[in-house]
């Protein structure tokens, strides 16, 4: 089944579930527990984190906390952020996953500005630089690749204007770790993302937080995570990460060129098979894995419907605008139309996806095509 919804979540890489049973079976004990057993729990943590800091390229700025995922990640820098800053303003993109703009519209209010993107879904810079010219900004969150439409962010010069009008800066990279280089995020006050994205199991994720930065605490109730979590660690669940990480970061660079090839090459097969067919985003730099398509007719949920038929799986937007029943405000933010939202599709590859994947999705795309036109009385003609 050519699983083409990565973007919502991964299956658990060979990798993951290795390390995850070797952790469960050999490191069960409670790493806090003061017995010899629990301190070699401790050290396997101690060396996961280790791990993980070399996968960021940082060993000494900043401090590696497990958790449950970039949401709870996400809440806990904006409550954190909210609360220390008292009359901060804070701004974020557009375009930022629900994670993000919920707990940011609960916390900061009326001292929340949103930043707008342009038409390709790219954080604006000028409008940006003149908000925190305004002054009084103490928080900015940039995404480094948008999760609806692979879009890459500009969250590096985000992070320097930001930076040097005195605000500190978080950036939810869930989609872009695992699939490109990471060690440039090691800069950013916060850094949050979930494992499986990239292979790691559900329920299991990272925040880097700058070590100068001693009064962050994400939950209360034990000095777990160096104080900045509290809560019995998931020990086996971090071995998964650590290790699924560890593979998904040694190819991300030397398959990039490969990776974005077969995307172009869907995307050329696409807008051959229907003219009118458009990308969302295109112009911008994306993600390899990931290509957002404005359908010219018939709503995204019959197309999904048709496609998962032929075990090819696609989804309508982000996982969590789609159960919702709500219309994407990224693409909203993007100037589409709520009739154009509806008619979006999401495709996104995952490290197993072949060039054989995406040329038979693209084939499948053509015989639903034919079978939707047919049912509505249109006529296409369908390359060969």
């Amino acid at each position: 089944m050519p699983w083409f919804d990565h973007n919502a979540t991964a299956p658990l890489a060979p990798e993951a579930r290795a390390a995850w049973l070797d952790a469960a079976d050999s490191h069960w004990q409670n790493p806090s527990a003061p017995t010899s057993a629990s301190a070699r729990a401790h050290a396997k943590l101690d060396e996961c984190r280790a791990r993980v800091a070399a996968v960021f390229d940082e060993h000494e700025k900043q401090v590696v906390v497990f958790n449950s995922g970039a949401t709870e990640g996400n809440n806990a820098v904006l409550c954190s952020e909210a609360y220390k800053t008292g009359s901060g303003l804070a701004i974020v993109s557009a375009v930022e996953h629900a994670s993000v703009m919920e707990p940011a519209r609960r916390h900061f209010g009326d001292r929340l500005i949103v930043a707008p993107v342009d038409a390709r879904g790219r954080l604006d810079l000028a409008a940006f630089e003149a908000l925190l010219r305004r002054g009084g900004v103490t928080f900015v969150s940039v995404m480094a690749a948008n999760n609806e439409t692979g879009v890459l962010q500009p969250w590096m010069q985000a992070a320097r204007l930001a930076a040097s009008h005195g605000a500190k800066v978080h950036c939810d990279a869930t989609q872009w770790l695992g699939r490109l280089p990471a060690d440039s995020l090691a800069c950013l006050d916060y850094v949050t993302a979930s494992g499986h994205k990239f292979g790691a199991p559900k329920g299991v994720g990272v925040l880097l937080v700058r070590a100068c930065n001693r009064d962050f605490h994400g939950q209360f109730g034990g000095s777990q995570e160096n104080g900045r979590r509290a809560g019995t660690e998931d020990l086996a669940g971090i071995a998964a990460f650590t290790a699924a990480l560890e593979s998904a970061a040694a190819e991300a660079l030397p398959r990039l060129a490969e990776r974005l090839a077969w995307r172009d090459e869907f995307e050329a097969a696409m807008t051959a098979l229907m003219p009118d067919v458009e990308i969302n985003g295109a112009g911008a730099e994306r993600l390899w894995n990931c290509v957002s398509l404005k359908m010219p007719r018939h709503v995204s949920s019959r197309w999904v419907a048709r496609l998962d038929r032929r075990d090819f799986q696609v989804a309508v937007g982000s996982a969590c605008s789609s159960s919702a029943g709500k219309p994407s405000s990224v693409l909203a933010a993007m100037g589409l139309a709520e009739h154009e939202a509806r008619r979006t599709l999401r495709v996104s590859a995952g490290r197993a996806t072949t060039r054989a994947d995406w040329v038979a999705l693209a084939e499948a795309f053509a015989a639903v095509a034919a079978e939707l036109d047919g049912d509505s009385g249109a006529n296409l003609v369908v390359p060969v």
